[in-house]
């Protein structure tokens, strides 16, 4: 994946040093697997014991805020300088690229003003505003109430070396994934499926719009994907091949066989990996945010 001649983004709040220090050293190259580490943290989930839920922020941590419809006043924002370390001219690099893209294509496809997302990095833990305590267990994720990704990026470092991830497009999906969410805030999905969870008579019906919500946000990076591989060229061969390899072979099915021994449909929360290779093309296909209404199939 071509990154370097990006320009960054002015919305990384690097909070590392509060936090405990830098991060884990990263490598960087080609290569790299796809799909990203929102699939990998099923894995983390169910090998670690951590809920998924929280492991991937989205429409789950918009019941931590008080309201489940998010306001979003387009009130002014703080700007940061970007990091100037690798990893973190990285993520600077491909928040800009997110920034670019969807403030583009939201108002042309949608009508709605794109509100620059802030992402976070830090280390080890750190404050929400409104979405409790961050840690680095949790992965990244993104809090509605602050409209903020946050991201301990040792994840990345532990989809190198624990789950054969890694690679420059994995890395970026991450971060698409979470700014996908914050594009479902920004369209008023997430607050309607929050009441919608609150109000599910059973644990399955809510986790069954969990797995629409966590879907949509894939195909909404693949959406990313397309419009930046457009425009940049940043996609080399085999990125998109083993993205889709990494999906067919990492899903809620196929975690919970392997882990479990059985798989449970009902507490699936992110998608099987036929849903998650469908939605991730149906993005990367057509570039078109319609196409992404998990909600209508």
């Amino acid at each position: 994946m071509q990154w370097d001649d990006q320009h960054l983004s002015n919305q990384v709040e690097d909070r590392r040093d509060e936090s405990g220090g830098s991060s884990f050293g990263l490598p960087f190259g080609n290569g790299g697997l796809g799909i990203g580490g929102i699939i990998v943290l099923g894995v983390m989930s169910y090998v670690l014991g951590i809920d998924p839920r929280f492991l991937i922020g989205g429409a789950e941590m918009v019941s931590h805020s008080s309201s489940p419809y998010i306001q979003l006043a387009p009130a002014p924002r703080e700007h940061y300088t970007p990091p100037s370390d690798q990893i973190g001219r990285f993520v600077s690099a491909i928040l800009a690229e997110t920034e670019d893209v969807w403030g583009e294509i939201l108002p042309a496809q949608k009508g709605v003003r794109y509100v620059k997302p802030t992402l976070v990095l830090f280390t080890r833990q750190t404050s929400t505003n409104g979405c409790g305590g961050a840690q680095s267990s949790m992965g990244p994720f993104y809090c509605p109430a602050d409209q903020k990704v946050y991201l301990d990026t040792s994840f990345f470092d532990d989809m190198k070396r624990h789950y054969g991830g890694g690679g420059d497009f994995a890395y970026a999906y991450v971060i698409a994934h979470e700014v996908g969410h914050h594009v479902e805030n920004l369209l008023g999905i997430l607050g309607k499926v929050n009441q919608a969870q609150r109000d599910a008579p059973s644990r399955a019906q809510a986790n069954g719009l969990s797995v629409r919500i966590e879907l949509m946000a894939d195909c909404f990076a693949g959406v990313w994907a397309a419009h930046a591989d457009r425009k940049w060229n940043i996609l080399e061969k085999g990125d998109i091949e083993k993205a889709i390899a990494t999906a067919q072979a990492i899903g809620d099915d196929r975690l919970q066989q392997a882990t479990q021994g059985r798989v449970v449909p009902d507490s699936f929360t992110h998608g099987t990996s036929q849903q998650r290779v469908m939605w991730l093309q149906r993005g990367l296909e057509t570039g078109n945010i319609n196409s992404c209404n998990t909600f209508a199939r």
